[in-house]
């Protein structure tokens, strides 16, 4: 047996041979290039890996490679492979017929993907399951079984959906496990939502409008001479004509998951339907959807609407075909791939099982020969998408910025000039200096976090600052040194500079403002906060007071903009509610907005019309997909209670249930890494929230007593939020299993009506409040966030 190094080397030594075959035969004509794929194919017989293929490979709307090999049955008789062979496609049947039919349906307004499957099928709604939506299924992110129960005796179609609707999760909801199950509920409901069987249907809405006229489902007598058999049932009788997959053929032949039968001939056909922008059976515009990543924003593997886009069961996408291609298998040796950035599509039918007839051959597969055909293919055509489509591809698996996997977010050591740095650099153009004799009167709303790459204070540095006079300091929360933790933070007086501190953070809202009178001495107002990246952290409410007072007072404000530590790539959680504003939710944003102080101020000034004269001086070399550890800028807590980065990262999450009564941390040397109250059992907690198996957190069972805020003084017992991987958390998500989880747990003692302070959206309220699933409530909101998604795109500055 060969060691893993010499099969990784052999691997890569096959990539490396077909690149460079790739540049060499660049020149000559097409079908000559993909000459270099009938060895490959030829092995794979010679090794008995398949008993024969078609290949059919299609780019710029021709077909440019179509070949039979080998045969198509080794058993009972030997028969040639020909081009009109009859695939038993397997798993195809999944994106072929049953994702089409209910994009088709979704158009039609007959559902909504964030629908849950219950509100259709009401019997699925058994064993925990009424909160799983449709999306969910078709990504496989259900946590359903694999397959039904084959173990004991069944048969017949309704039988099967019953099962279905009965069986029971394995895994959270939310979590990946590719599944039979997903697709034979989804056919049911395309059933339901048609009136029609579903091979009827396909045979009306998909296989006649295309012209397939050689796939279907149940094929008939007729076509049984050229048929590729597949391998013997549990009755050592060859499946000849019959389906393959034993649910399905339990079934009657006819599922969502299998049972279609096609030529490789049909399936060019409809590959290049799709690239064609549908040819009438779909929009372009839903083709677009249903092949973008669809799976829940922490997702590790990338699923489209049926379709797989980077998963580890995508072996036919092989390794050079571009990013925002898509494709699917079938457990047959059956495989489709198709890249719309350069116009190509692969269809390689094998019946690979068929193998297993053979006496002493090793069992069949088609794994590796579909990574090595897709990857010869590739680099024979130099496949390179123009620049717009390689655009067009990051925008794909960047997911709208919302996902995180598809982003693989590298760690780099980057060395990042924040505001007060560039500015520094051009000589504080942005303040317009005055002459000598004329100094420009500046005011400047710091803390602590307002210091250049030389470690001196903005204040320190505006101050010397060749005609500028610094005129009036302005503190926010925590004060300018921000050590205070206290609800009335007084004025005081910069003992350096002996310049007046103005606090603007009072007991009382009026002192949360800067007084217009102060304001109008002044030319300019400059801002240098670091914010957090978090909705109801209070600095972005600030910086939107100064707004709206400097254009009532006539002056600019200008910001010296800094790093959101926790990324400028995710935008997660529920958008607040307009109309609810207050000293926590300055603008309808969600949780965790993904922009800096000077991507906000954009938004804000121009989103409510507050007409400032807004200057932003941006950095340079930060990128969106930046941790602050990136960034190479010296960390200083923001407030008391965010001590490092890691506490950062678990504070949007963490921080929508601080509002209620339950002890996050604070007073403990970990705050925002611990959930506790008195009334919490740890062990009992921590285990729930585990089994959840909520992205980049694992919970350890803890015991604290907090010296503040809630519960100072007292015992409590909870959990450790332990981060495993910071670019798994949807920060909404997490906090709305912490909610769901006290409020399941704990009914009687949690007090989940407290956490609307910070919340600030209704409807996620009284969903936690009814004990909906999380990842439903989170599925709930996608929508909203998505405008908000769109609406941002405006105001960013960096890319």
């Amino acid at each position: 047996m060969k060691s893993t190094a010499v099969l990784q080397f052999g691997a890569r030594a096959l990539l490396a041979v077909l690149v460079y075959a790739g540049t060499l035969l660049a020149q000559r004509p097409l079908e000559s290039r993909l000459s270099v794929l009938d060895p490959i194919i030829d092995d794979a017989i010679t090794q008995q890996q398949i008993p024969g293929a078609v290949l059919v490979v299609g780019h710029n709307g021709q077909v440019i490679y179509r070949k039979a090999y080998g045969s198509r049955a080794i058993g009972p008789r030997r028969e040639p492979m020909t081009f009109d062979t009859v695939f038993d496609c397997a798993s195809l049947t999944k994106v072929v017929v049953t994702t089409t039919a209910l994009m088709q349906l979704w158009e039609q307004g007959k559902f909504r993907t964030t629908d849950p499957v219950a509100k259709y099928i009401p019997e699925f709604a058994q064993n925990g399951k009424q909160d799983i939506t449709i999306r969910q299924l078709l990504v496989h992110y259900s946590g359903l079984p694999k397959d039904l129960d084959l173990v004991k005796k069944w048969e017949g179609k309704e039988t099967g959906y019953l099962m279905a609707f009965e069986a029971a999760p394995e895994e959270p909801a939310g979590s990946f496990v590719y599944s039979d199950v997903n697709f034979i509920v989804l056919g049911a409901l395309i059933e339901r939502l048609s009136g029609e069987p579903l091979n009827e249907y396909a045979a009306k809405h998909i296989f006649a409008p295309l012209g397939m006229k050689d796939t279907r489902f149940l094929p008939p007598a007729s076509w049984l001479s050229r048929i590729a058999p597949t391998e013997e049932d549990e009755n050592h009788r060859l499946l000849h004509g019959v389906v393959h997959d034993p649910t399905a053929r339990r079934m009657g032949g006819v599922a969502g998951h299998a049972g279609m039968f096609s030529t490789a001939d049909d399936l060019a056909t409809f590959s290049q339907a799709l690239l064609d922008g549908g040819r009438g059976v779909l929009t372009l515009a839903t083709i677009a959807k249903m092949t973008a990543p669809q799976q829940p924003v922490n997702g590790t593997a990338l699923r489209g609407f049926g379709w797989d886009i980077d998963s580890p069961l995508s072996s036919n996408r092989g390794e050079l075909l571009p990013v925002g291609s898509f494709g699917h298998t079938g457990f047959t040796g059956t495989s489709l791939w198709i890249d719309p950035s350069t116009q190509t599509y692969i269809v390689l039918m094998t019946n690979a099982v068929h193998m297993n007839a053979l006496p002493g051959a090793e069992k069949g597969s088609a794994i590796a020969l579909r990574t090595k055909v897709a990857t010869a293919v590739a680099a024979a055509l130099a496949l390179d998408p123009s620049e717009a489509e390689k655009m067009r591809a990051a925008s794909v698996t960047g997911y709208n910025e919302m996902q995180s996997a598809a982003r693989k977010l590298a760690v780099r050591n980057g060395s990042v000039k924040t505001g007060i740095d560039v500015l520094e650099a051009t000589y504080f153009a942005a303040l317009h200096p005055g002459k000598a004799g004329s100094p420009r009167r500046i005011g400047l709303l710091t803390n602590q976090t307002g210091f250049d790459g030389q470690g001196r204070r903005t204040i320190d540095v505006l101050a010397k600052a060749p005609g500028i006079s610094l005129d009036a300091i302005f503190s926010p929360e925590h004060g300018v040194t921000g050590a205070l933790d206290t609800t009335d933070v007084q004025n005081t007086k910069d003992q350096a500079t002996g310049v007046a501190v103005y606090s603007v953070y009072g007991a009382k809202d009026s002192a949360r403002r800067p007084s217009i009178d102060v304001l109008k001495r002044l030319d300019a107002v400059v801002i240098d906060l670091a914010d957090v990246g978090v909705r109801f952290y209070t600095y972005g409410t600030t910086m939107g007071y100064f707004l709206e007072a400097g254009a009532k007072a006539g002056i600019e404000v200008i910001i010296l903009d800094r790093p959101n530590p926790i990324t400028g790539s995710f935008v997660q959680g529920p958008v607040s509610e307009e109309g609810r504003e207050n000293f926590n939710d300055y603008f309808p944003e969600p949780v965790r907005h993904g922009m800096t102080m000077g991507e906000l101020a954009r938004m804000f000034n121009s989103e409510r019309k507050i007409g400032a004269r807004l200057t932003v001086v941006q950095m340079e070399g930060w990128q969106r997909g930046d941790w602050f550890d990136s960034t190479g800028v010296t960390w200083m807590n923001p407030s008391p209670n965010l001590r490092d980065l890691n506490e950062a990262a678990l504070y949007p999450g963490v921080g929508m249930i601080e509002g209620a009564n339950v002890s996050v941390g604070r007073g403990t040397d970990t705050p925002f890494e611990v959930v506790g109250a008195p009334w919490i059992k740890a062990r009992e907690f921590a285990a729930y929230l585990n089994g959840r198996e909520i992205g980049g957190v694992r919970f350890v069972p803890v015991s604290f007593a907090p010296s503040s805020g809630n519960y100072s003084g007292e015992r409590c017992e909870g959990a450790n939020l332990v981060v495993v991987d910071r670019n798994l958390i949807d920060a909404g998500e997490l906090g709305m299993e912490l909610a769901a989880a006290l409020h399941k747990l704990y009914p009687a003692d949690f007090k989940v009506e407290k956490m609307a302070t910070l919340l600030m959206n209704q409807t996620v309220l009284q969903a936690i409040e009814a004990g909906e699933d999380p990842r439903r409530i989170v599925s709930d909101w996608q929508e909203r966030l998505g405008q908000f998604v769109s609406m941002r795109e405006k105001y960013l500055l960096y890319q």
